[in-house]
């Protein structure tokens, strides 16, 4: 067809009740789309990697959360809405843990080594550091022109 990547968008509830779309985001994979998760859609990522979701106690609100890239070690401020997490300790083959939630070590973003699929579990587009995280837009981006050519 005619889509050059999928964005799996935020929204509510309970990643592991919608166990069609963990489906329908292991096709992606399959067909090598480039993949950008976000919030839910990170997470729905992850249970299609082989992670696990947990329900937070408290959930993540609000602007100010540090989270860690593990790449470079940089903190970036983010913006969180979430009442469910990725449970740290391991996602599946091929994927790598690349961001952790400096209060709590849940996996705030995971990617794949060699397909074009990432996620985070903050909210990028809140531009909260205002711009640190504009960058994953412009990477998503920059995936879809590279799986064009």
């Amino acid at each position: 067809g005619g889509y050059h990547g999928l964005l799996a968008s935020n929204g509510p509830g309970d990643p592991a009740a919608v166990g069609y779309a963990a489906e329908t985001l292991r096709a992606v994979l399959q067909a090598a789309m480039p993949l950008f998760g976000i919030c839910l859609g990170h997470q729905i990522l992850a249970l299609a990697a082989g992670a696990e979701t947990f329900k937070l106690p408290f959930g993540h609100r609000g602007a100010n959360h540090p989270v860690r890239r593990e790449a470079d070690g940089e903190v970036e401020i983010t913006s969180q809405n979430h009442g469910f997490a990725v449970r740290p300790g391991g996602v599946g083959d091929g994927f790598e843990v690349t961001h952790i939630n400096l209060n709590d070590q849940t996996v705030e973003g995971i990617a794949h080594r060699d397909l074009p699929a990432f996620s985070l579990q903050y909210h990028p587009e809140a531009s909260p550091g205002p711009r640190d995280a504009i960058k994953y837009f412009d990477r998503f981006i920059e995936v879809m022109r590279h799986a064009c050519q």
